[in-house]
Formats: structure tokens, C-alpha cells, sequence
């Protein structure tokens, strides 16, 4: 289904992140998450992306797989990085023949496994460009649907790393939307005042798309720390820092503690009108799920948003 389609339908959305598996037993656990997490009604599913080639195949591959072998509707990340005109073309000419309806783009971080990377060898030097050339790509008539591709595009409320001037960062995203972005999807957070700040400020800046606010639940400590390398520099709050350091070395009460304070994130988010949520899993059903639990959800249907009293 287009984006566009499932925001008309409905608010807020719910959806989840995977990545793609680089073995057979991983890519089996996988399955056996999505399989748990597909009883949720996702209005979509994401499917990362790497640099440089490492699981770009495998991206493909996994999203062709959900499309082919689950209800739920995938939507694969695309990025700028080590591409021309020709690469993303003939991916896009791929995923329309395979049925998918939505792409995320995105800029993309340089490949680690590329010592001689060039940026400026790229044709898409920013993610509004290939936002661009996705939307062009419908004049091809490649995809069945009229519109071509959805687009959805990459928000960062507590600002994005490379990006330091925050009003320049806004004129960024802005410019992603003007060239066709349908919503946005932001990077994790944990403390949900960056996030509605965030949401002001595009309001401000006239960006006026649904914005879906990204969640990670903590599941370990070290996992914590590899989160805070992955996300550019996430900002722990120190709530959250005394709540995991009160566990000690029980990975179990860590578990507890990361949905928990997920939940009230969820919880919190969906009482001033968020307009979705975007699970990023891990591959793992199991927080998902306690999270869904804990907010008295059956489904990602099953939430009925209701105006704030005036």
C-alpha cells in the first residue's frame, strides 16, 4: 500500500525495523520474529540498508521475502552512498517489479570497509536529491502504480551529528520534503521533549508531513553502549542511567527496565498525538511485544487516538 494511502487511513501508525541477517540461523530467528511481530498489523515494516555493498543483496533479498511470504508491507531503506543515476535506477526498476510500494532514502554513512571513499564521487551528494530522483522515477510507468515509489525520509530530534547548525539542519529536512518526502522517521531518542521539540520546530519550518517518532527499547548494557555509537551520539538521560545502573550485572532487570521506560516514552508520545511509532527491533520480538502488552494493544489497530480537551 503507498504511504500516502496508509496515513489517510489511519493515525497513529505503528511499524518496526529489521536488518537483514548475514547467516542462515540469523535470517531463520528473524523469520521467527516477524512471524511473532506479524500478528500486530504493522501499517509497514523497514528493512536497513548497508554501505558499501555489505548487505545491500541481502536488503533485497529480505524485503522480496516479506513481500512474498508475509502480510506485511515492506518498506526497504535506500541510500546515496557508492551509487550513480544507473545503480538506483535499476534497484528502483527491481522492487517495483517485486510490488514493493515505498522507499525510505537516505543520505547514509560512509563505508567503514572503504578506505578510498570519495562522497563527491556519488551522484546523490544529499537525500533530497535522491528523494528526487525516486519520485521521477514514476515517469518511467515502471511501477503499477501511478504515483511510483512512496518516500519516507530521516528525521533527528536531538540533531543530526554531522550537522551542528540546527537552523541549517531544519533548511536540510525542509528541502527533503520539498522534493517529495511523504513523512519522516526519526532517529532513536529517549527523552521525548527532544522529540516534540523536534516536531515544533518542523511545524515552524512549514514542514507539515506525519513525523514518526523512533523508539529502541535498552536491552543490555552493552548493548547501550553500542546503541549510543550506532545513533550518532543518542543522549542518555539520567533517569534512564540510574534505572540501569540500579540493575547492576542482571541483564534480566536490564530487560525490565528498557521496556518499561519504553513504554512510557510510547505511552507519553501517544497522548499528545503522535502520529506514529517506529519500533527499531533489533530482530527480536520479545520488547515489542511486552511494550504492546503494557499499553493494552492488540494490534497496531487497536489504538484509537483521541483529540486533547481544549
Amino acid at each position: 500500500m503507498h504511504i500516502r494511502d496508509i496515513f489517510s487511513e489511519r493515525k497513529p501508525t505503528f511499524s518496526f525495523e529489521f536488518f537483514p541477517p548475514k547467516t542462515p540461523e540469523g535470517a531463520e530467528t528473524l523469520f521467527e520474529a516477524i512471524r511473532e511481530l506479524e500478528v500486530y498489523k504493522p501499517a509497514f515494516v523497514s528493512v536497513t540498508y548497508g554501505a558499501g555493498g555489505t548487505t545491500r543483496d541481502l536488503t533485497h533479498e529480505l524485503v522480496v521475502r516479506i513481500k512474498q511470504t508475509t502480510s506485511l508491507d515492506p518498506v526497504p531503506h535506500l541510500t546515496c552512498v557508492c551509487h550513480s543515476e544507473a545503480d538506483i535506477a535499476s534497484i528502483l526498476e527491481r522492487y517495483a517489479e517485486a510490488g514493493v510500494s515505498n522507499i525510505l532514502a537516505l543520505g547514509g554513512d560512509p563505508p567503514r570497509n572503504l578506505a578510498n571513499y570519495e562522497k563527491a564521487k556519488d551522484a546523490f551528494q544529499h537525500a533530497s536529491d535522491l528523494v528526487r530522483f525516486i519520485r521521477g522515477f514514476a515517469e518511467s510507468g515502471a511501477h503499477k502504480d501511478g504515483r511510483g515509489f512512496g518516500v519516507g525520509v530521516a528525521g533527528f530530534p536531538e540533531g543530526h551529528p554531522s550537522t551542528p547548525n540546527r537552523l541549517l539542519e531544519m533548511d536540510y529536512l525542509k528541502a527533503k520534503v520539498d522534493a517529495g518526502a511523504d513523512y519522516i522517521c526519526t532517529q532513536l531518542f529517549f527523552d521525548n521533549r527532544d522529540f516534540f521539540d523536534f516536531r515544533d520546530r518542523c511545524r515552524l519550518a512549514g514542514i507539515h508531513v506525519p513525523i514518526l517518532a523512533g523508539i529502541m527499547p535498552i536491552s543490555s548494557a552493552s548493548g547501550m553502549k553500542r546503541m549510543a555509537e550506532l545513533a550518532g551520539g543518542a543522549r542518555f538521560p539520567a533517569k534512564l542511567l540510574k534505572a540501569i545502573a540500579r540493575c547492576g550485572n542482571d541483564e534480566d532487570a536490564v530487560q525490565r527496565v528498557g521496556v518499561h521506560y519504553a513504554t512510557e516514552q510510547c505511552a507519553d508520545l501517544l497522548d499528545h498525538q503522535v502520529d506514529g511509532i517506529h519500533f527499531y527491533t533489533l530482530n527480536k520480538s520479545k520488547a515489542t511485544r511486552e511494550i504492546y502488552a503494557d499499553l493494552g494493544l492488540k494490534d497496531s489497530h487497536s489504538f484509537q487516538s483521541h483529540p486533547s480537551p481544549a
